[in-house]
């Protein structure tokens, strides 16, 4: 039955419930954080301030950074409602580092932060599974611990939220609402990475892993339990959210700033540079629209802070309880919708398929990626430009060995936290922090993807689809061509061999036809 909210209030409650406060972001530059970030601005206007650690990068100081974000056009209607001037009266950046000791903070920053924080959303960390061991423990764990060691110093911190993820202990197939063992001693392993070089950690990372499978799960495992150890010492949650994918309705549909999970495998296959993957297409993952999960963390807040519920500590911010999209459906679902929107220079025409078989995953991938690439990066290297088609190649199967893992393996979650707050909710709440996928179109959803996508990653403004559709149309029959010229020469072969070789090509045939559906 169609949810619409369990109270007929026209009050906005949450938005009464931040009045005044004073929040602390960290992660604030990140993909979720910059939706966040956002989400504060305009939707909870009366709230008194925000806080930004951020570090400079890439030869760009702290304020730059943050100004090329309220330039993005994440934040046009914000800036439309509010005025940029607003915005930057609301927001105080603070040097600052996870990675280093005491958070790199100053102690003029240091004194300001612990006189008036009121709320601290803890959402910096590295999200690559490839990471350093070593730098995956300082930012993810170390820098959690120093965050809570920050936290106890707040003389009006009334919430501290960790942001963590569900898909940190893989060791349970289905991941309840509560804190787990963590697979190894924080402060062991910080003390470890700490004194220990670089390249031994490296040499021992397998061995302190042990059945986790990369550094990201491993360390946010650990520091959730940081965050356990230090209740009720300051009052904090925890949010798991799953796979975080690109707004689906505010303030800019479709928006992203990465290529990560399905959209990059959208990209990918859209190009026709993806035509295999080793996968289980029956399988699916859980995937949550970033303005959805920022809805839940603030509903979360407001749950915790308002109806003082402090038995809700663990909060699973998924989605595939209500809505399951098998591997499958997404890359059929991406094929239909990048014919209508074709992205600009595709190298082939979209098409392949997912693998249940290795063995046959790895042919393909000779015959239908490296080969070609090997091919295109000579052809354009004889007109005087770089190659590149390798490079990509390479970045590929690195995105696969991480991608397999996921794909061949399945959980499932407890949401029950999530929907029963929902019934807290009056209509405005219900319509204003939307934690409910009753009007969800997936097709629709994706197609605004991939059109956003074309925009604000690809830089391939509208008025490039035209020519994307007529290249399109070339590379289609460019296929049909190769492909019939192809299996033409198996057929000669076939005519003019012996019985022996004849039965090879056959078997090849009809294994290389079988690929290429």
């Amino acid at each position: 039955m169609e949810q619409t909210g369990g109270i007929d209030e026209v009050t906005d409650r949450i938005m009464e419930t931040f009045a005044g406060r004073k929040i602390m972001v960290t992660g604030g530059t990140g993909f979720l954080g910059k939706v966040m970030i956002e989400k504060l601005l305009r939707s909870l206007p009366n709230i008194a301030h925000i806080y930004m650690l951020v570090r400079p990068k890439k030869g760009k100081d702290t304020k730059q950074r943050v100004e090329e974000i309220f330039d993005s056009p994440l934040f046009e209607r914000v800036k439309a409602e509010r005025g940029i001037a607003t915005l930057r009266e609301m927001v105080t950046v603070v040097n600052g580092d996870v990675l280093m000791p005491g958070l790199g903070i100053s102690p003029e920053d240091k004194k300001m932060l612990c006189e008036n924080v009121n709320i601290v959303y803890h959402a910096a960390a590295t999200v690559r599974f490839d990471e350093m061991l070593k730098t995956a423990v300082l930012m993810n764990t170390r820098g959690t611990k120093m965050m809570v060691e920050l936290a106890k110093e707040m003389k009006n911190l009334a919430l501290f939220v960790y942001i963590s993820t569900a898909y940190c202990h893989l060791e349970e197939k289905i991941l309840r609402q509560r804190t787990y063992p963590p697979p190894a001693n924080p402060d062991s392993v910080i003390k470890c990475v700490e004194w220990v070089d670089e390249e031994v950690i490296e040499a021992m990372t397998d061995k302190i892993l042990g059945s986790c499978p990369n550094t990201y799960a491993f360390t946010k495992a650990l520091a959730e339990n940081i965050i356990e150890d230090s209740f009720p010492h300051i009052p904090s949650i925890i949010l798991r959210p799953s796979i975080i994918i690109p707004i689906w309705k505010e303030p800019l549909p479709g928006w992203t700033d990465n290529i990560n999970g399905p959209t990059g495998l959208l990209i990918g296959a859209g190009k026709g540079v993806i035509r295999t993957m080793y996968c289980d297409d029956k399988r699916y993952a859980d995937y949550l629209p970033v303005d959805v999960a920022v809805n839940a963390i603030l509903i979360a807040s407001w749950n915790f802070l308002y109806f003082k519920d402090y038995e809700k500590r663990v909060y699973n911010l998924t989605s595939s309880s209500e809505f399951q999209i098998s591997w499958g459906e997404i890359i059929d679902r991406g094929r239909r919708i990048t014919q209508r929107v074709p992205l600009n220079g595709i190298v082939w025409y979209p098409g392949g398929s997912m693998k249940k078989s290795r063995l046959m995953h790895n042919i393909c991938m000779v015959l239908f990626h490296m080969i070609p690439a090997y091919i295109i990066d000579a052809l354009i290297f004889l007109a005087g430009y770089k190659p590149i088609m390798c490079r990509v190649q390479r970045r590929i199967n690195k995105g696969f060995e991480v991608f397999e893992y996921y794909a061949n393996n399945q959980w499932d979650f407890e949401n029950s936290y999530i929907i029963d707050i929902r019934e807290k909710l009056n209509s405005l709440e219900f319509k204003k922090y939307q934690l409910h996928g009753n009007d969800m179109d997936i097709d629709a959803y994706f197609e605004t993807c991939i059109r956003a996508a074309r925009v604000y990653i690809l830089n391939e403004p509208p008025e490039t689809l035209p020519a994307a559709r007529r290249h399109l149309r070339i590379m289609y029959w460019v296929d049909v061509i190769v492909k019939t010229l192809f299996f033409l020469f198996l057929f000669y072969t076939l005519v003019n061999s012996n019985d022996f070789t004849r039965t090879i090509v056959v078997d090849s045939a009809t294994y290389i036809a079988k690929a290429l559906k």
